[in-house]
């Protein structure tokens, strides 16, 4: 039997990943669930694994008062989500985070 540290929240939520490694980037995808110590989400590149990892989710709300989650982490897997698409679900660590106000 699974026994996991934290609990997990199953969350669909916007998520853009801003750097993978040294590298900037601009990818976006999905939260699958999140938890106090990692996320697990879809999208369309497969990462690297074992490299940092900076992204930023958005917590839902009225757009005049969105707020995101900027994250720091670490690649822990990628496997590919469906056959029939390009995307991977990858788990990531949530090291270090800061609460971000949308730029109005």
């Amino acid at each position: 039997m699974e026994q996991r540290r934290s609990r997990r929240f199953t969350l669909r939520l916007p998520i853009a990943i801003t750097r993978n490694g040294t590298e900037r980037i601009k990818r976006s995808g999905l939260t699958k669930d999140i938890s106090s110590g990692g996320v697990l989400f879809t999208a369309e590149n497969e990462p690297e694994i074992g490299v940092s990892i900076e992204y930023v989710i958005t917590l839902g709300g009225p757009s005049d008062q969105s707020v995101s989650l900027r994250c720091i982490g670490k690649v822990l897997r990628a496997n590919p989500s469906d056959p029939a698409e390009s995307a991977y679900e990858i788990a990531a660590t949530l090291e270090r985070y800061e609460f971000v106000r949308s730029e109005e």
